[in-house]
């Protein structure tokens, strides 16, 4: 995997920070599937938006359950042709006002330097494994 890749998973994450849809649209193919962990987390279905239209999607969904919703990416590894990144993730409650932290873990396949799969997970070992590394 090329350096090419880990740089757009970075380009990705910060557009998401931003809620910048473009900067996301950006890095990802126009068939991608984003498999975000929160749905679940809040006690919903496991959730894919697909394509260049899930993806703003996705990010109204996640902003219309949080007040403040942040990734921070502390490690980046790269498995062929996948990019994993471990940090945390901080959300306020839209209602409660209520800070927290969380363990999170993210990886991304990659083809012709777009993301088609990305996979996020509240446990950083699953993102591990995902990608073919220790759990």
């Amino acid at each position: 995997m090329s350096q090419e890749n880990v740089e757009a998973f970075k380009r990705f994450m910060n557009g998401f920070n931003r809620r910048d849809v473009e900067a996301m649209l950006e890095e990802v193919d126009a068939g991608v599937e984003w498999r975000p962990a929160a749905p679940v987390a809040l006690g919903g279905e496991a959730t894919v938006y697909r394509g260049h239209a899930g993806i703003p999607d996705g990010i109204r969904d996640l902003h219309d359950s949080f007040a403040e919703l942040q990734i921070e990416i502390s490690e980046i590894q790269q498995v062929g042709e996948r990019v994993v990144g471990i940090g945390r993730i901080r959300t306020r409650g839209k209602g409660s006002g209520v800070e927290s932290w969380s363990s999170f873990g993210a990886v991304m396949e990659f083809k012709n330097g777009k993301a088609t799969q990305i996979r996020s997970y509240l446990d950083p070992r699953e993102a591990l494994e995902a990608a073919g590394l220790r759990g």
